[in-house]
C-alpha cells in the first residue's frame, strides 16, 4: 500500500522518507519509454526509485535525501523540473 507518510501508524513498519515527482502526462500507450528515460539515468547514479503508473500519468518515489541527486540527474538527461516542492510528512 501507498499512502501519506502522515497517515502510517508511528509503530507499523513501513518503508518512510519518499517523496513523489509527478511525470507530467498523459501519455498515450504507444509512447514507449517514458520510464525508461527516467529511470535509466538514475539509476547509472545509483538513485533507487520505486514507480507508480497509472492511466494517465506516472510518478516516481524517491527517498528525500536522494531528491537534489534526483533531480540534477532527470535536468541532466533533458528533463524539465516545474516545480519541486518537498513537504514534511
Amino acid at each position: 500500500m501507498v499512502t501519506a507518510e502522515a497517515s502510517v501508524p508511528a509503530k507499523l513498519d513501513a518503508s518512510r522518507g519518499w517523496r513523489m515527482l509527478k511525470v507530467h502526462g498523459p501519455f498515450a500507450f504507444s509512447e514507449n519509454g517514458v520510464v525508461a528515460s527516467l529511470a535509466n539515468p538514475l539509476a547509472r547514479v545509483g538513485v533507487g526509485i520505486f514507480v507508480i503508473s497509472t492511466f494517465d500519468t506516472d510518478y516516481l518515489l524517491v527517498q528525500h535525501e536522494e531528491i537534489p541527486v534526483a533531480v540534477e540527474t532527470l535536468e541532466h538527461a533533458g528533463h524539465r523540473i516545474l516545480h519541486l516542492e518537498l513537504l514534511n510528512s
